[in-house]
Parts: structure tokens; sequence; C-alpha cells
């Protein structure tokens, strides 16, 4: 039992990364219907970011992450207009295509820059570890990495559901064409989207720059795919989904691994894909006609 307790307090944290690199995927696909595969490597570029404040400038916590998500969110815009707008009507697959030669770009741009090797994230947190029932263990940074993403999920509600731009993104996603009729700025809209979901992403660098204290110009590769695995799990395009299946991949992740099998913890992430999308394609949240955001 204590080991299952164990592996979902690292679930949960695990999850939390996941659930918000899958935000991103899910924002973007309900307003443009668009997988946006350079979105884990918006990710790797905030983790980097964060290690520049951190290292380089001295910063503590707090402002590298703001600091990270703040030029992540420039970064999304950048890439929305430059690699996507142009492709607004054209077939999806041209649109994929882009986003897989984007992600190459940051990939080997990143490379390029600051070289492939593998580089330690900074102690700016120094671990504590709290000792629940028995020998449960939960450091302080699982703490803060779950306050920080239950902190980030409720922002993201609340401008979603309360602010003006957050109006216009569920319109945007309902019916386009009826959105700029009623004088909505649907490229507004959309740069908006791609900013919060960059940011969303540059948070989850940062926060596993923290935890696994160590980064590199692929990092984003894996939990970029895995996040794609959880908006799917969820249900594409739905937001609280987005969510539930971050946190049941991290938790599935942390359960295969702690129970010995922690070679099969890549493979059961794209198991779960296979089955989900055999069983109830629309996702957990999903239903016959495509919830939107």
């Amino acid at each position: 039992m204590e080991v299952f307790l164990q592996q979902l307090i690292n679930g949960i944290s695990l999850g939390s990364i996941y659930a918000l690199i899958a935000l991103g995927y899910t924002m973007v696909y309900g307003i443009v219907q668009l997988i946006n595969f350079a979105h884990g490597d918006v990710y790797m570029v905030g983790a980097y970011l964060g290690f520049f404040a951190t290292a380089i400038l001295g910063w503590p916590f707090l402002p590298a992450l703001l600091l990270s998500m703040v030029v992540c969110a420039i970064l999304g815009m950048v890439i929305e207009k430059l690699a996507y707008t142009p492709l607004r009507n054209a077939p999806r697959i041209a649109a994929l295509i882009t986003a897989i030669g984007v992600s190459l770009f940051l990939e080997y741009g990143m490379m390029l820059l600051v070289t492939p090797q593998v580089r330690t994230f900074p102690q700016v947190l120094p671990e504590v570890q709290y000792k629940l029932l028995g020998n449960l263990v939960i450091t302080n940074r699982q703490i803060i990495i779950l306050v920080v993403t239950i902190a980030l999920m409720l922002l993201l509600q609340y401008i979603v559901h309360k602010t003006k731009i957050g109006k216009a993104m569920r319109a945007v996603s309902h019916d386009k064409q009826a959105a700029q009729l009623m004088g909505i700025n649907v490229n507004k809209t959309i740069s908006a989207t791609f900013a919060i979901g960059s940011a969303l992403a540059a948070a989850a660098g940062v926060l596993v720059g923290i935890y696994y204290n160590a980064i590199n110009p692929l990092m984003g590769i894996m939990p970029g795919l895995k996040a794609f695995v959880a908006a799917v799990l969820g249900g594409i395009g739905i937001i609280p989904g987005a969510m539930t299946g971050g946190f049941l991949l991290g938790i599935v992740e942390a359960m295969v691994s702690g129970y010995g099998k922690s070679l099969y913890r890549d493979p059961v992430a794209f198991v779960i894909l296979i089955i989900i999308l055999i069983v109830k394609p629309a996702g957990l949240f999903g239903k016959n006609v495509r919830e939107k955001v």
C-alpha cells in the first residue's frame, strides 16, 4: 500500500507537467483544429529560459518562471504568425508538416545555440523532504509543482470563462465565421491562444528543470508526445479533459515504474493512446459531437 501511495504522489507531480503541456495542445486544437507538434519544443525553450534566468542572471524561482512564461508567450505568437497564419486555409496536412518543421527548427536551433550537452539546473529550491504516514515522502519541489500547476489552471479557467479574450476564444472555437461577423478579431484571438498555451508549456519546462535538475535541447520530444496522448485521452479540444488526461497519464506512468516495470513507462503511454482511439475516440470527456473549448 505504501508503494502505491508513494507512486500516486510521484504520479501527480509528473501528471502536473503533462497537464500543463497538454493544455496548450488542446487549446490550439479547439480554436484552429491544428495539432501543434512544436509545442513540446516551446516547453524545452521555457526550460532553457529558466536556466538562463537562474544560472546566469541569478534570479530566484518565481521571477525566472515569469520571465520564461512571458518570453515563450511571445515566441508562441511569433510561431503562429510566421508558420501557421499563411496556412490557415491550406489542407491540414500542410499545417501538420509545418508544425514538425518548426519543431525540428527549435530543437536544432537550440542545439546550435547552447550545444547538445545536458545542462544541470541550478539548485534554486534546495530539496526538503517531508515524511507523511509510515515511509511516505513528499518533497517541497513536488508541493511547489502541484501548487503552481493548480494556480495556473485556475487562472486559465478564469481567463477562458470570465474575460473578454476568453469569451472570444470560446466564440471562435464554436464558429469562427459567426464570431468574425459579430466583430471578434479572430486573428488576435488565435494569437492569444498560442500565447497562453506557450506560457503554460514554459512553466512546465521550468518546473521540470527544478524537479529533475537536468535539461537538454531534445528534452521536449517525449513529454510533448505524452502530453498529446494526455490531451487525446481527456478529449482533444476540451480543457478539463487535458487536465484530467495529464494527471491520469502521470499516475499510470508512476505506477508502472514503481512496480518494477520502468522500461515500459514510455510505451504504456502509447498503448493508452491506441486503446482510447479504439474504445472512445472522442476521449473521456468527449461526446459524439466534439465539444468545444
